[in-house]
């Protein structure tokens, strides 16, 4: 690939249909803002100089944005090519190539982008083009190719004739341009219609009648291209990228009892034959070994790794818990800034007690320990190897190994109290 991948990310849209107090952009697909995940897959795909358009409500991506990209400001929307021109002077003086992409989309693959750039290179087209093939493109604006394959324009449904309906090849709205015959289109591009916007397609009308090479990708799944507008595309997606993620953790050998019940969020690595129960939550980061068994009901924050074997029971949370093998965490437990060695059993009703309202605090137990129901274990606290808690206590000091813990009133029985 050239020395210059860049990209431009469209995110100043107002997004008025989501119904909300926040910028559309910084609402959270799985976990993380959707401006974010447009971001990564950018970053994904190898390109390191990234220029964000940023407008309504701003200062909201930008906090979410931070220092990994460069800001354009729009503050007038007045279309995709007003966008793309708003960011041109990061464009000055570089050559290569430079991804238009929609902070609304967040779910393009980076292979998808890497496609568009390789063809791009390839080629040598100085407009490339991903597009999509839809049975019903009603809405969409058409591909029209010449008989060499060149985009000859992209026709807005408005503009069709009645032949040109019937073209099933849609622009997806996501493009690679050489960056310098952008910056020679961008300054024709004029506002010459009722709405008074700039298009970014007029950008390749203008690059077809200088006779140069434009092309276009298929994209595979139709799914990378879809926008979020409002809640319900929200929570569409949403669907969609659930769906890919537990299909691929199944792909690599992991049985998921009921894929449309489980939320495995990104990054999260899960080993061989482990089997996940419905109603399970596993944020990101999270690693889990093999032949291991969560759920169902099992909540496991971020910061958590678990070895091999590790059953993690119903309505159990961890969190930023280190989980030995073959331990046993059944039911009804939470474990929070913990170490827990290997074989351990951990009694139903158990907590690490680990904030004290200032500080998170740290609770460790040693290799094949077992702790009784009903334990608090109050961090920071230290429980050695092969001890025994005694159900209903309060440990708020350290165990040595192999010692039996009580820590529990004795009973008291004061007969005939309730007659009184």
């Amino acid at each position: 690939m050239e020395d210059n991948i860049m990209a431009i990310v469209m995110a100043a849209g107002k997004g008025t249909r989501m119904k909300s107090k926040k910028s559309k952009l910084v609402q959270k697909l799985f976990g993380k803002e959707i401006v974010k995940r447009a971001v990564e897959n950018a970053e994904k795909a190898g390109v390191k100089d990234i220029i964000a358009v940023v407008g309504y409500m701003k200062e909201e991506v930008m906090a979410v944005l931070g220092d990994s990209v460069k800001y354009a400001y729009q503050d007038e929307m007045l279309g995709t090519g007003h966008a793309v021109i708003k960011a041109k002077e990061y464009l000055k003086g570089k050559k290569g190539k430079v991804l238009v992409l929609n902070g609304d989309v967040p779910l393009i693959r980076p292979e998808t982008l890497n496609k568009l750039l390789e063809k791009s290179i390839e080629n040598k087209e100085y407009a490339t083009l991903l597009t999509a093939i839809y049975d019903n493109p009603t809405g969409y604006g058409r591909i029209v190719r010449d008989e060499g394959g060149n985009i000859e324009a992209i026709v807005e449904e408005k503009d069709t004739t009645p032949s040109q309906k019937e073209i099933k090849e849609i622009n997806a709205g996501i493009y690679c341009f050489d960056i310098e015959e952008l910056l020679s289109a961008l300054e024709k591009v004029t506002p010459n219609n009722a709405q008074g916007e700039y298009y970014l397609t007029d950008v390749i009308q203008i690059m077809n009648e200088k006779g140069l090479k434009t092309g276009a990708v298929i994209v595979e799944d139709n799914t990378e291209i879809l926008g979020i507008n409002d809640r319900i595309q929200l929570e569409m997606l949403t669907k969609v990228l659930q769906m890919r993620i537990n299909t691929e953790h199944m792909k690599n050998g992991v049985t998921i009892e009921d894929v449309n019940n489980t939320y495995i969020y990104d990054e999260v690595e899960i080993g061989m034959d482990t089997v996940i129960h419905p109603n399970t939550t596993i944020k990101s980061g999270v690693v889990i070994g093999e032949d291991c068994e969560i759920g169902p009901n099992a909540y496991i924050r971020e910061g958590c790794k678990l070895a091999n074997k590790v059953k993690i029971g119903n309505f159990v949370e961890i969190k930023k818990a280190l989980i030995g093998e073959g331990t046993k965490v059944p039911h009804f437990i939470y474990l929070g800034d913990c170490e827990v060695g290997e074989k351990c059993n951990i009694g139903c009703g158990t907590i690490t007690c680990n904030y004290d309202g200032f500080h998170k605090s740290k609770t460790i137990i040693g290799n094949h320990s077992f702790i009784g129901s009903n334990t608090n274990l109050v961090a920071p606290v230290t429980i050695g190897d092969e001890t025994f808690i005694a159900a209903g206590s309060t440990i708020t000091e350290d165990v040595p190994d192999y010692a039996l813990a009580i820590a529990r009133q004795r009973q008291i029985n004061k007969e005939e109290w309730n007659k009184k």
